[in-house]
């Protein structure tokens, strides 16, 4: 960079930062990344805070039901896309999986019942919540 005529260093701002919720550190890349851009500018990490601010109210609507994940990568503006919910890998242990057996299904379903697993589903890009609406009979 550049400043009054002369070359300076600049640091590189950190490509993540991680987060202690409920005693689980959850990581989130690219804290500065614009999710929302046209008329508000809103990070990836003021969404995940947002999140946190109301997790008790979302908790309710997706605790104990399998989730759908809806992410938009490139923020709300871009286009976004389903992903069938399976094991990845980074995933936390505040969020498990359930094995299927039936054949027409994904192997694995998430389950998302605490606000560090809420907050690494919005790090995934998940703007909207997409809970099954029954819970199964586990």
């Amino acid at each position: 960079m550049i400043i009054d005529g002369r070359l300076v260093a600049v640091a590189k701002e950190s490509a993540s930062k991680v987060l202690l919720i409920g005693g689980q550190e959850v990581q989130i890349t690219n804290p500065e990344k614009l999710y929302f851009s046209s008329q508000v500018k809103v990070t990836k990490l003021e969404l995940v805070q947002y999140y946190l601010s109301v997790a008790p109210g979302a908790l309710k609507g997706i605790q104990d039901r399998p989730i759908v994940l809806k992410r938009f990568v490139n923020g709300a503006e871009a286009e976004a896309f389903y992903q069938s919910a399976r094991q990845r890998s980074g995933q936390p242990g505040c969020v498990r999986s359930l094995c299927r057996s039936l054949p027409a299904e994904p192997p694995k379903k998430l389950f998302v019942d605490d606000a560090a697993g809420l907050a690494w589903i919005v790090n995934l890009g998940c703007i909207e919540l997409h809970p099954h609406p029954v819970a199964p009979a586990i």
